[in-house]
């Protein structure tokens, strides 16, 4: 079996569920963490042990290598690593040198961030180009990442469109739609939203006074969304829950009549690729009620599987979540499309499977 290296800055993030099932490809997986230059594996929490230092100082300056990109290199080697995956574009950068003198193939999988945050491409954008030159693929998660990484430099015909599929989980989801419930799941931060949100919950509440708003995520917009709700007067009407287990986000999605998604673009350029949460919502028979953004018109389609608007619509959005509660079978007729089109185009399977290609074929 082919072994593969899994590059990622973070061990296990809550927000980074779509990195974690690609654990699930079919290779002798060898998952590296601890910052863009990863330190630690999870076979070895230590790359940089004090034995390996005696080891190599004498070493270190024979091909111009730091310590960390030593270790890195001399874990590949130990690994028989055949292909690297490297999830988000500055982990690429900082690993290039090393892989690209191995000779290891490369995949390069975009996630976000790291394609529309103003000052990550001011500060990769050379190094960029120099992946992009010794990449196999590149991934990119929506049509909009697409147009943007070509912007960057990056020649077409590399690069492939696939979104991260939800956990199978949410499939057996049986919502009734007969709850004032709506569902927001992510970040606590400016790409995800969450004042907008909670202001358009606002004019709905004056309408429909029962109706409810439920908060999952940390971030650092979190306190500051409490106080808003606060100064709304609304404390009664919207519960936050913090980071929940996916057996938890399931029962909400049950629970719920739709799930929201106000992504915009940040002041900083920070948007989204493609939102797992509203993947995993429409695979839950949920309709989703968000933005013209990134990916999102990609997998939602406006008035078949959701309902979308543009950006800081403050009042189309709470136009919107009233029209779920007050269209008798709307909140069904949506939710049903949407699981149907996730099911035929969107799956974590089928994303998985253009994976494998693409890393099969580097």
């Amino acid at each position: 079996m082919k072994t593969l290296a899994i590059f990622s800055p973070n061990e296990i993030t809550y927000s980074e569920t779509f990195i974690q099932a690609h654990k699930k490809l079919p290779y002798n997986i060898r998952y590296y963490y601890g910052g863009m230059l990863p330190v630690k594996a999870e076979f070895n929490p230590n790359l940089i042990d004090f034995s390996l230092r005696e080891r190599i100082e004498k070493k270190i300056t024979q091909h111009g290598f730091n310590l960390r990109e030593y270790a890195l290199m001399n874990s590949l080697k130990k690994e028989k690593v055949d292909c690297v995956l490297a999830e988000y574009g500055p982990t690429a950068c900082a690993t290039l040198k090393v892989v690209s003198f191995l000779k290891i193939p490369l995949v390069v999988h975009f996630h976000g961030y790291d394609a529309s945050h103003k000052a990550t491409i001011k500060t990769y954008k050379d190094q960029y180009r120099q992946v992009f030159e010794y990449a196999s693929t590149i991934v990119a998660v929506s049509r909009k990442m697409k147009g943007d990484l070509i912007g960057l430099g990056c020649n077409e015909k590399k690069i492939i469109v696939s979104s991260c599929g939800p956990d199978i989980i949410f499939f057996k989801n049986n919502p009734e739609y007969k709850n004032q419930s709506f569902l927001t799941v992510g970040r606590f931060a400016e790409k995800k939203s969450p004042f907008t949100t909670i202001l358009a919950f606002k004019k709905v509440t004056e309408k429909y006074p029962v109706a409810k708003l439920i908060m999952l995520g940390e971030g650092e917009l979190y306190s500051s969304s409490k106080v808003l709700v606060r100064a709304l007067k609304i404390e009664k009407n919207v519960e936050f829950k913090g980071v929940q287990t996916k057996e938890s986000i399931k029962n909400l999605f049950e629970a719920s009549i739709a799930f929201l998604q106000h992504s915009v673009v940040a002041e900083s350029g920070d948007s989204e690729g493609t939102p797992v949460a509203v993947l995993e919502a429409q695979a839950a028979a949920l309709p989703v009620v968000g933005t013209y953004h990134a990916g999102i018109p990609d997998i939602v389609i406006n008035n078949e599987t959701g309902l979308l608007v543009e950006e800081n619509d403050i009042d189309a959005m709470a136009t919107n979540m009233m029209r779920i509660l007050n269209e008798p079978g709307l909140a069904r007729r949506l939710g049903e499309k949407g699981r149907e089109r996730i099911l035929n185009n969107f799956t974590q399977e089928i994303h998985l499977k253009s994976l494998k290609n693409i890393i099969d074929k580097a």
